[in-house]
């Protein structure tokens, strides 16, 4: 089993492919904010278990479903953070 800071890794190197506009500013807010570094976690932990069950012979819609929203609702995530700090790096805010 991967150790924590394996699946953090893998999880940001799976979101700044998804997310190209943002790499710049994933690897900069990698660093420093936690609450990154757990979604990264859980992103790598998401898309591997969405990539078992679309690989997997006997196919549970329903989980795959729930597996595509988690992974959606991180992205998501992720982007607000990074909008977010956008706004507070920008002079005179």
């Amino acid at each position: 089993m991967p150790m924590s800071g394996e699946h953090r890794q893998r999880g940001l190197l799976k979101l700044m492919l998804k997310l190209p506009a943002l790499r710049g500013k994933l690897q900069l807010l990698s660093a420093r904010d936690p609450s990154l570094q757990s979604l990264f976690e859980a992103y790598d932990e998401a898309t591997s278990m969405l990539d078992r069950q679309r690989s997997s012979q006997l196919q549970d819609r329903a989980v795959l479903t729930e597996y595509e929203l988690i992974c959606r609702e991180i992205e998501e995530e992720v982007i607000a953070i990074c909008l977010f700090n956008e706004d507070q790096d920008m002079p005179g805010s």
